[in-house]
């Protein structure tokens, strides 16, 4: 009876279809989870969770007859280059990763991208460098937009049709800050305008009464946020307006609206002028910021929704491959990705004039007024324009 029994068993299980059997394939996620870089990280990795659920809850990732449960390795990098490496070495080496969704900050992807290049790594990036993307390093896709394609626009928009002349603002004394430093001053000064007064700093200060002090007796008549972290926006807010600034505050780059008023309050950043990514009432990405909230009981950062689609174009590229081992494969059916449907909105891949390879997203972006502590739609905009 008992050998019956197992037999039964051995047989039952030898009838179950092979396609139903799942294989795990991880997903890395090397970004930036304390600090004052923790929001763009933490949005990045949820992301990649939820793209990762949704196609769990479905029966898995099918890609060449196999079907992948995914799974999401994270590690924070800190915002530190050593420490990027670091991780990087351990997800690549040890965990046997093959794609990356991360670093956040420029200088850690361009100190792993050595490394990852060299063994066919597909890293989707954060990073605003113009260094980041190029044609001998065809494994780096960047699937938000940066500084580089949304400034112009965005400051043709401002400058005309809010005045702006005298533009104060403040960087972070690296590679990030000092690349958005050069673009904006190109910008606005293309614009009819200019970037009068620049102060850069390190990374982990808090007091930067000093340098608005000294900003501020230049007679700007805007501060631009564009280039800081959320944190530390919401800092150079919140002591501006303490110090009695009553220009315009402007952020012509990285989402961080929420952030920036948990930290200001609702009065210093009432009329804010900010760049997002994101029209809320897109009802793809409307359904993409109710799951986030559901799943992690917070609102999403405003560059969540670009990985979210990166990393399902990432999914999409794997199943037109066929594989999920061969990322030279999978590399080239990613950059085929146009007119996707992301919760952005219709997405394909540009940059070719700029970085020598199409390996940046293309996606409509807003500037939006901070009104009760949230976001209005003021202006849509393009790499063309904005109207």
């Amino acid at each position: 009876m008992r050998y019956s029994i197992i037999l039964a068993s051995l047989l039952a299980f030898a009838a179950v279809p092979t396609s139903q059997a799942q294989e795990t394939l991880k997903l890395g996620a090397l970004v930036t989870l304390s600090g004052a870089g923790a929001a763009w990280g933490q949005g990045m990795k949820n992301a990649a969770e939820v793209a990762a659920d949704q196609v769990n809850e479905a029966g898995g990732l099918e890609v060449g007859g196999k079907k992948y449960r995914v799974q999401v390795v994270a590690y924070d990098d800190k915002y530190q280059a050593n420490e990027a490496v670091t991780v990087a070495n351990r997800l690549v080496f040890e965990d046997k990763v093959r794609y990356i969704i991360g670093p956040v900050g420029s200088a850690p992807v361009l100190a792993i991208q050595p490394m990852t290049e060299k063994n066919k790594v597909i890293l989707l990036t954060l990073g605003f460098t113009a260094k980041a993307l190029a044609a001998e390093r065809p494994y780096t896709f960047r699937p938000n937009v940066t500084t580089a394609e949304v400034s112009q626009p965005q400051i043709d928009w401002l400058v005309k049709a809010q005045g702006l002349r005298k533009v104060g603002a403040l960087f972070p004394n690296d590679e990030t800050g000092q690349q958005i430093a050069l673009d904006l001053e190109a910008a606005y000064k293309k614009a009819g305008a200019a970037l009068s007064t620049k102060e850069f700093f390190e990374r982990d200060r808090v007091d930067f009464v000093p340098l608005l002090t000294r900003m501020m007796a230049r007679g700007i008549d805007a501060i631009e946020l564009d280039g800081n972290s959320p944190t530390t926006a919401g800092l150079i807010v919140k002591q501006a307006r303490e110090l009695g600034f009553e220009g315009r505050i402007v952020r012509t780059g990285g989402p961080a609206t929420q952030e920036i008023v948990n930290v200001a309050g609702k009065q210093a950043t009432e009329g804010m002028l900010v760049h997002t990514p994101i029209d809320p009432d897109l009802a793809a990405t409307k359904a993409y910021a109710e799951r986030y909230a559901a799943k992690y009981k917070h609102p999403m950062n405003g560059f969540s929704p670009a990985f979210y689609d990166g990393t399902l174009m990432l999914f999409e590229a794997m199943r037109r491959a066929g594989t999920v081992e061969d990322t030279e494969r999978v590399r080239v059916e990613m950059e085929k990705l146009d007119g996707f449907e992301g919760s952005l909105g219709k997405l394909s891949w540009t940059g070719r004039a700029m970085y020598g390879i199409d390996h940046q997203l293309n996606a409509p972006f807003y500037v939006a007024e901070v009104k009760d502590g949230r976001e209005v739609i003021r202006a849509r905009c393009s790499v063309e324009g904005c109207r």
